[in-house]
């Protein structure tokens, strides 16, 4: 019975999808209440697998009792169903945000399409966490694909045309990529399944290296499109910081790391320790990883639009995260997987913040943030503890995953890293610290220098505050998480 509820969960997620239609006469707050009750449901659903797994082991379920081989399987490990428990707390703060701000420029009428595709959005996530096959990995990764473009597009402006026009493109090129590598990988096994893959990715490695080695470039390649690795990452910006904030805070904070957990799957389950010790993929992704940590920030430092800073921003982190994957050791995964849920509460609560402040005020110039500290404080404190973990400033969550990093790197041999995640510390603070700065210090156009609590919807307060609160709990306290993560890091190399 508890192998089915990951089944449940997402049958429930597709069936929210479906019968918002149905309530299109009804006030709208009652299709948001229902969709805040599926997703509670679905997170109770989720803890009670979490707690199954952590006690008796993985589990896998078959639909029809196939082989694995022929059917369609799950595998529902601690790595899946943990960072699916995340993803669904997360997406209950920013939903519960979400209907505060009328889902910030989305026309009324099209408030039910928006919803319909957040539930779409959160099922293709699940199955792309949950299953154990690679080409059912593609089809997820295509219904997200197209999900994440249409709620891009929702706002009817031509800049978000244009972004989805460029997030469609390159986000094809990944999942073709992806998919041929996929096919050479059957080409050679036989298999799709993951778990057939990996036990005979050894013997078939050594017949047909330069198929096995091709197919690894092609995944991890399309993959990293889709996560906006450094250089493939022009499609981000704009995409990001076009969408509504809640989408924006969904599509940088969640979206782009359930790429990253592909990459970790394909990199550590599919093809293992004995091939990725024969080809250079670590030296690669370090590299790509350094740069991409450097060049984020620099294009970060040169923007006008917050919103944009923040999309370049997210370049930069997913270096971070890139980093400590291609170190390829327990110490370097783990510091990765913490940074996942790091980055995600900052980034999260930064979008958040942001759009707290353009509902409320209308601006989105960073030269227009002076004496918003005073204005709207509640908005502008979460924005600081945010911006200094991203900075790395102990307290934060950001610290932790910094220090687990720079471990990481040290243990492996490559302390050249060390002065790297120093510097691109520094350039962070080059753009984050001036806007908290004349936050606080200047005055505002206004003049108001009375500190009050900014007059917005509770259901937008609320979240802000719970975001601002984990990024300094699990800065004070990271020591539960970081067991679990290692335990996560341990089973998968």
């Amino acid at each position: 019975m508890i192998a089915q509820l990951p089944i449940v969960s997402m049958v429930m997620l597709l069936g929210m999808a479906l019968i918002i239609p149905l309530f299109k006469r009804r006030n709208f707050s009652v299709t948001t209440s229902l969709g805040f009750v599926v997703l509670l449901a679905v997170w109770v659903l989720t803890l009670l697998v979490l707690w199954h797994v952590r006690v008796e082991g993985p589990m896998t379920y078959r639909f029809g009792n196939y082989e694995a081989f022929l059917g369609i399987e799950l595998y529902i490990d601690l790595f899946a169903v943990l960072f699916v428990f995340f993803i669904l707390s997360l997406i209950m703060v920013i939903y519960v945000y979400s209907t505060g701000d009328a889902t910030e420029g989305v026309a009324e009428k099209e408030y039910g399409r928006y919803y319909i595709l957040l539930f779409i959005l959160l099922f293709a996530m699940l199955g792309i966490i949950y299953t154990n096959d690679l080409f059912n990995t593609y089809v997820f990764m295509e219904i997200l694909s197209i999900t994440t473009v249409s709620i891009i597009s929702i706002k009817r402006k031509k800049e978000n045309y244009t972004a989805s026009f460029r997030y469609v493109m390159l986000n094809e090129i990944g999942s073709l990529s992806y998919l041929f590598g996929v096919a050479l990988l059957y080409m050679v096994t036989g298999y799709t399944n993951i778990g057939l893959v990996a036990e005979s990715i050894g013997q078939h490695w050594t017949a047909y290296p330069a198929n096995a080695t091709t197919a690894i470039g092609f995944m991890v390649v399309g993959v990293g499109i889709k996560s906006a690795v450094f250089p493939f990452h022009v499609w981000l910006p704009d995409a990001h910081s076009t969408a509504p904030s809640s989408s924006s805070a969904i599509l940088s904070a969640i979206v782009v790391k359930v790429y990253i957990l592909i990459m970790i799957k394909v990199l550590f389950r599919v093809f293992g320790l004995s091939v990725l010790d024969v080809i250079p993929v670590s030296t690669l992704l370090i590299a790509v990883a350094a740069t991409g940590m450097i060049m984020g920030s620099m294009f970060a430092m040169a923007q006008t639009d917050i919103k944009r800073m923040l999309g370049y921003s997210s370049v930069a982190q997913v270096g971070y995260i890139v980093m400590g994957i291609g170190l390829i050791s327990v110490l370097g995964l783990q510091a990765a997987l913490f940074h996942v849920v790091s980055h995600a509460l900052m980034k999260a609560a930064l979008f958040l913040s942001v759009g707290a402040i353009i509902y409320k005020k209308k601006i989105r110039k960073v030269s227009e943030f002076n004496g918003m500290g005073f204005e709207m404080p509640v908005a502008m404190v979460v924005f600081t503890i945010a911006a200094l973990g991203m900075i790395g400033v102990p307290m934060t969550t950001g610290f932790i995953s910094k220090l687990n990093l720079g471990l990481a790197a040290l243990d492996g041999g490559q302390a050249v890293l060390v002065f790297v995640l120093i510097v691109s510390g520094f350039l962070n603070a080059l753009y984050y610290l001036p806007i908290i700065i004349n936050a606080f210090l200047k005055d505002n156009p206004s003049q108001i220098r009375v500190m009050r609590v900014e007059k917005i919807p509770k259901t937008m307060l609320g979240p802000l505050v719970v975001l601002g609160a984990l990024i300094v709990y699990f800065g004070l306290f990271p020591g539960v998480l970081i067991r679990v993560l290692e335990a996560v890091a341990a089973s998968l190399l």
